[in-house]
């Protein structure tokens, strides 16, 4: 049976054989035994192709959520191309239990608002969609089907895991969403986050794991080399741009 209480630390069990195989041979596994989860938000931050959104997604398959998002209600598959990382791994967890949680997935969202209509369309029961609003998730723009989730479907005392929220939203909106976290954190919910975003990782006292070739860390917010890329461009935009257009 598949726990709902609050995750504490992740533990990794490699086969050693498949140290040379995708997902296996990626850097931040390299010699890693454990990870401590923190009990209100966790990032994930790096370049590209690190393992972050590889990782969250074991995170989720392992904790019952289904691969391409949503509620652990959730069963569908449009594609399978989820790695096999979530046998590898144990979640350890506290006396806390949860009482809501949501596997948001930036990349397959419009597979799940697609599944969300075809089970709204069977008949008998409540509307799911009228837990995020009300209004079809297809007649929004990506933006705001986005923040429907967050206004309407997170409802607090939840566990919530993130692949690049940020991926639809404007800044402003990112900011609207730290006082999101903010409230349903308050409300006894815990986050773990893979983002590109310098916003969302600023939330106080959060753990920030850095990805990287030499494996993974520990970074405070301005050491991450997500806030010094965005800060040292914007800091001397007009050099960076003569920089990277030069002929």
């Amino acid at each position: 049976m598949i726990s709902s209480g609050e995750l504490l630390e992740i533990q990794f069990q490699i086969p050693q054989a498949a140290s040379y195989q995708y997902p296996f041979n990626l850097p931040f596994l390299r010699n890693l035994e454990k990870l401590k989860i923190h009990p209100q938000v966790t990032f994930f931050v790096g370049e590209n192709g690190m393992g972050k959104s590889t990782l969250i997604e074991a995170i989720a398959v392992a904790s019952g959520f289904n691969a391409e998002g949503g509620t652990k209600n959730f069963n569908f598959n449009t594609r399978a191309s989820h790695s096999d990382l979530h046998q590898h791994i144990r979640t350890a967890r506290g006396t806390k239990r949860h009482s809501d949680g949501f596997f948001l997935r930036s990349e397959s969202f419009f597979n799940l608002a697609t599944e969300i209509e075809h089970l709204d369309a069977e008949p008998g029961g409540p509307r799911i969609i009228d837990s995020y609003g009300g209004k079809s998730l297809h007649e929004q723009s990506h933006g705001e089907s986005f923040w429907a989730l967050f206004m309407h479907r997170l409802r607090g005392n939840g566990f919530y895991i993130l692949d690049e929220p940020e991926a639809a939203m404007s800044p402003t909106r990112q900011m609207a969403m730290l006082c999101k976290m903010d409230e349903l954190i308050g409300l006894g919910s815990q986050f773990i986050i893979a983002t590109h975003s310098p916003i969302l990782i600023a939330y106080p006292g959060s753990i920030v794991y850095e990805f990287s070739q030499t494996g993974i860390s520990i970074k405070k917010y301005k050491e991450t080399e997500l806030f010094k890329s965005y800060a040292d461009f914007i800091k001397d935009s007009d050099n960076h741009i003569r920089y990277l257009l030069k002929d």
